[in-house]
């Protein structure tokens, strides 16, 4: 998980406009405590592609979408939107959020296609903003 990671954040941060965003501070110790649950994308050979974490919140009615990977050589594949599938027909949930990087394009617009509305915009350095997104079921 950390490596793929590491091969796939750097893209999110350069498209946002930063040198480095949290993730890529992660090291495999953090990951394995960070108490999300993940959901992940393997190829025939088990190489892991792509990857999403989530935690359920408010009694489990919420899904908290944390992080969305897909290896570089795997982009514009269907990964990403068969995670988020995967992850938005958990049993019970009667909404989901999330946030991105607001210039990041490809993300912005998945969650878009999937039913997801901005909420919010936070400015977490200078000309460099997250949106926050939430779906009801």
């Amino acid at each position: 998980m950390h490596d793929l990671q590491q091969a796939s954040y750097p893209v999110e941060a350069r498209l946002i406009g930063l040198d480095t965003i949290p993730p890529l501070l992660d090291t495999p110790e953090t990951l394995a405590a960070c108490g999300e649950s993940f959901v992940g994308c393997f190829e025939a050979d088990d190489r892991l592609v792509g990857a999403i974490s989530y935690k359920r919140i408010d009694g489990g009615e919420t899904l908290d979408v944390h992080r969305m990977m897909v290896h570089p050589d795997r982009f514009r594949l269907g990964i990403a939107s068969k995670l988020l599938s995967s992850v938005l027909n958990l049993p019970g949930l009667r909404k989901a959020v999330v946030s991105t990087g607001t210039a990041n394009a490809p993300a912005v617009s998945l969650y878009e296609r999937y039913g997801f509305q901005p909420t919010g915009v936070i400015e977490i350095a200078p000309d460099i903003t997250i949106t926050q997104f939430v779906r009801t079921f």
